[in-house]
């Protein structure tokens, strides 16, 4: 099992940034960058290619309707130039709010774009001439375009690509198509409840010269003895995504926790935040909840839910760190290694 941890897009990345460093050497393996309608991810993730030698650097994620395939492909090249080949490209829908509300581009075919980026990005590593009829058209018919490779040499002709996916149909094609998976509000103990079937069904369909699937998944992690009550700092996130994260009928993290058991209080929660009591939503999370989607505790209970990630399928403990980063890093890399 590796280790990874997510620059929030929140607060002053470049301090953030500056003790990346730190982190590689206590065990770090892999460092997400988040990016949502505040910076964008790839300058952060050039910048920490400067700052790091050995961790990897992705993007978790890059919303698949802001970027063409072609800039999303050469982004991935470029990052993985300036890393030395230690790019992931992590792809997402993201939502209708954010895509329409501040993109100003139709949120429409999320799964069928997903799979042609995919598909796109992959042809333009290998330097293929391209020739793409389909939800994109490469080149555009009628015009003075025509069909190009990439003009430089990628360092690396198959850039591992994540998909951040949680409807049924979305998970299906992560799991026949994509290099890793990227969900969220992941109980390793019920995952299997909400997603065995489409993960099952993609990776039947799953190509040969594809690698397993990486699971990417875990939450919150502080360790210590008197550390439990931290798991309420969790509570805004979790009401963010649950309650404000899409309208009424469009936001898949309100389905997973429903299906988790939890329907009774993801509407309840959804419906305190879009009405805008935002701190009652968040007093509203179960205590279940968060106890079941975080690593906070003391070392015994940590290396409990270690195993159940483990047996869950997990292979990417992605924590976020509550107290000092770089000991909770260093002390999770020891659990699990």
């Amino acid at each position: 099992m590796r280790l990874a941890t997510t620059l929030m897009y929140a607060g002053d990345p470049r301090t953030t940034a500056d003790e990346v460093a730190g982190w590689e050497r206590a065990g770090l393996d892999i460092l997400w960058v988040a990016e949502a309608y505040g910076f964008d991810a790839p300058t952060i993730m050039g910048y920490l290619a400067a700052k790091t030698e050995r961790v990897q650097i992705g993007s978790a994620i890059l919303p698949i309707y802001s970027r063409t395939p072609a800039l999303l492909a050469q982004t991935a090249a470029g990052l993985d130039a300036m890393s030395g080949g230690r790019a992931i490209l992590g792809l997402g829908a993201s939502g209708p709010q954010v895509v329409e509300g501040w993109h100003g581009v139709s949120y429409d075919k999320p799964i069928g774009r997903t799979r042609e980026i995919i598909e796109i990005c992959r042809a333009i590593w290998r330097r293929e001439v391209i020739d793409h009829d389909g939800l994109y058209r490469m080149p555009l018919p009628g015009g003075l375009g025509k069909p190009l490779k990439i003009l430089t040499h990628p360092v690396r002709d198959r850039i591992p690509v994540y998909v951040a996916s949680l409807g049924a149909a979305n998970v299906r094609m992560t799991a026949e198509i994509a290099d890793g998976w990227l969900p969220f509000l992941y109980i390793p103990e019920r995952a299997a409840d909400v997603w065995g079937k489409p993960l099952a069904e993609g990776t039947a369909k799953r190509p040969t010269d594809l690698a397993p699937l990486e699971v990417v998944a875990g939450g919150p992690l502080a360790i210590g003895d008197d550390v439990t009550g931290l798991r309420d700092l969790a509570r805004p996130i979790v009401a963010l995504y649950v309650g404000g994260m899409g309208a009424k009928g469009r936001n898949f993290y309100h389905d997973v926790v429903s299906r988790y058991g939890f329907e009774a209080a993801a509407d309840r929660i959804q419906e305190l935040y879009l009405s805008g009591h935002k701190q009652e939503a968040a007093a509203a999370v179960p205590d279940e909840l968060l106890e079941l989607t975080s690593l906070i505790g003391p070392e015994p209970y940590v290396r409990d839910r270690i195993a159940a990630y483990k047996e869950a399928g997990v292979t990417v403990l992605n924590v976020i760190p509550f107290g000092d980063p770089l000991r909770q890093i260093a002390r999770v890399k020891e659990l699990i290694s």
